[in-house]
């Protein structure tokens, strides 16, 4: 893979374009999402003699309103996140973007014993994935849900998802989002019960997301991987391009 030439074009054409089921705003110095889940920054081109105004706009655009600034480890100027954080944003937890070429996978979707793999078709499958990612992660993802629903329902399909089921009982739940217009499909979740990690469910899931890609004519699997899921992902082929960490202003 080469990396840079990978990485650029995720530049282009994932954070410069997009997908939502919220409005974009385009500015020559930035790229904003607004509404649908998740409002913020997505894209940046700034340097020392105008990132300072560039971000005193963004905290008036979103002044009374909860909002990120993604920032990745290629961006400029090199002091950007000093500069976020000195205008009162917050640095939450960094993941690593790593991307793998969907051909170059080749995994079988292959459940553990014990454990069945359901598509998430409508609100029942959704309310599932739902109540695993409440428990794992902790928190309210209803929306999250709602956004799955909205995505199953357009033509095509803007995502797919899946939940791992234990007797009956969800242990695990991921979604594929297929970003439109470009060569790259995006994993989100994955996050399993305690009691079922370390048994391959999140590689199944992995496997079945992929699946899915591939079937959509999708090149690359893109992913924001916490330390957790890293080392699994290394060891299915994906490569690091770059780190990634929101800023926040609550």
């Amino acid at each position: 893979m080469d990396k840079q030439a990978v990485l650029a074009a995720f530049d282009h054409q994932v954070r410069r374009h997009p997908v939502t089921e919220g409005v974009v705003e385009r500015e020559s110095t930035v790229v904003r999402t607004i509404g649908a889940g998740w409002t913020g920054v997505e894209w940046s081109a700034l340097d020392e003699s105008c990132a300072d105004a560039v971000i005193a706009a963004q905290v008036a655009r979103f002044a009374g309103v909860p909002w990120e600034w993604k920032h990745y480890s290629y961006d400029s100027p090199a002091d950007l996140p000093a500069r976020l954080v000195a205008a009162g944003l917050v640095a939450e937890p960094s993941e690593t973007l790593l991307v793998a070429e969907v051909a170059a996978l080749r995994l079988e979707v292959v459940a553990p014993e014990g454990v069945e793999l359901v598509p998430v078709v409508d609100r029942a499958g959704v309310e599932a994935l739902v109540a695993v990612h409440d428990e794992v992660f902790g928190g309210d993802h209803s929306a999250v849900g709602e956004l799955v629903l909205a995505g199953l329902g357009r033509e095509p399909s803007a995502v797919a998802a899946v939940v791992a089921m234990a007797g009956g009982v969800p242990v695990s739940a991921a979604r594929v989002e297929f970003h439109a217009g470009s060569e790259f499909a995006g994993l989100w979740g994955g996050g399993t019960v305690p009691g079922w990690r370390g048994r391959g469910v999140f590689r199944a899931l992995v496997a079945f997301r992929a699946a899915q890609a591939a079937a959509r004519g999708f090149r690359y699997l893109q992913v924001d991987a916490t330390s957790d899921s890293l080392p699994i992902l290394r060891r299915l082929g994906f490569v690091e391009l770059a780190v990634t960490t929101p800023f926040a202003c609550r």
